[in-house]
């Protein structure tokens, strides 16, 4: 895989504003640390290629000191091939990030569910925190960005009834000490595709009869929810070019006290239970 003009410094604009932005996001929401350790999630596709690509550059310019290690989680039931596997180790050797693939039942023994995408990704994150907590690593950096955090504020009130985001950085609940972060965040999913065209770059994919219709695995989407509802954005975004901007905005700005119900630490609060208190605090 050729990155022209990464390692000689010549960087273009636009891939340039990518990796400012991308420091923008790590600054903001305080992700990566003087000696932290970091390990990437990759999945093969365009962003979590580019988010290993973008940490390993920027960790070239800055004074402070992190560790990066990358490793792919490589279902048996669904194998990548062994040209592919060549692809991934030439490319953090590129980046001179250690690399592992790691091969694992994609589900337990007697599964007799349906699979589905999100049991796969369920299983993976769990797999990915467990290895992460074995090498004493302190946090887990994914390649989830701008697009697909509003796509799933839109998901979340059109299909599940709920308003909620996909959060830059969160806590493990279940490996003490250990965070999941997002230092895409705040990037542009057409800056990445921008970025895979300059270097003529073709990323893998699955081998998984869902992988058309799953992101993590660099899938189109066509078909699923999320491609409804990137076409929506699209078609709303003809009418006003600040509709993105306002969907990502919509969850930094919420009113509480015009929220019917919210739950917070799982506990569900409602505006009937402090409603008297509140007479007379609000204008006609």
């Amino acid at each position: 895989m050729n990155f022209k003009d990464v390692e000689n410094g010549a960087i273009p604009p636009y891939l340039m504003r990518f990796f400012k932005k991308t420091g923008k996001t790590i600054n903001r929401y305080s992700m990566i640390k003087e000696n932290d350790k970091v390990l990437l999630g990759i999945s093969g596709g365009k962003d979590s290629l580019l988010l290993s690509l973008a940490l390993s550059i920027r960790k070239k310019w800055l004074p402070i000191s992190y560790d990066l290690q990358a490793v792919m989680i490589n279902w048996i039931e669904h194998p990548i091939t062994d040209e592919n596997r060549a692809l991934l180790f030439e490319y953090f050797d590129t980046l001179k990030i250690p690399f592992t693939i790691v091969d694992e039942n994609m589900f337990s023994q007697g599964f007799n569910g349906e699979f589905n995408c999100y049991l796969c990704s369920r299983n993976r994150r769990r797999i990915l925190f467990s290895i992460a907590e074995e090498r004493g690593i302190d946090k887990i950096a994914l390649g989830h960005h701008y697009d697909d955090v509003i796509e799933t504020i839109l998901m979340g009130m059109l299909y599940g009834a709920q308003v909620q985001t996909m959060m830059p950085k969160l806590h493990s609940t279940n490996f003490e000490g250990l965070e999941l972060i997002r230092p895409l965040y705040l990037i542009r999913e057409e800056d990445i595709i921008k970025w895979m065209h300059y270097n003529e770059l073709h990323f893998i994919q699955c081998a998984c009869r869902f992988t058309e219709s799953c992101a993590s695995c660099g899938g189109t989407e066509k078909g699923s929810k999320r491609a409804e509802i990137k076409e929506l954005i699209r078609e709303l975004k003809q009418r006003s070019p600040h509709i993105e901007k306002n969907i990502f905005r919509s969850v930094e700005n919420v009113n509480l006290s015009t929220v019917i119900a919210y739950k917070e630490k799982g506990v569900k609060h409602h505006f009937l239970d402090s409603y008297d208190e509140t007479a007379g605090t609000e204008e006609d």
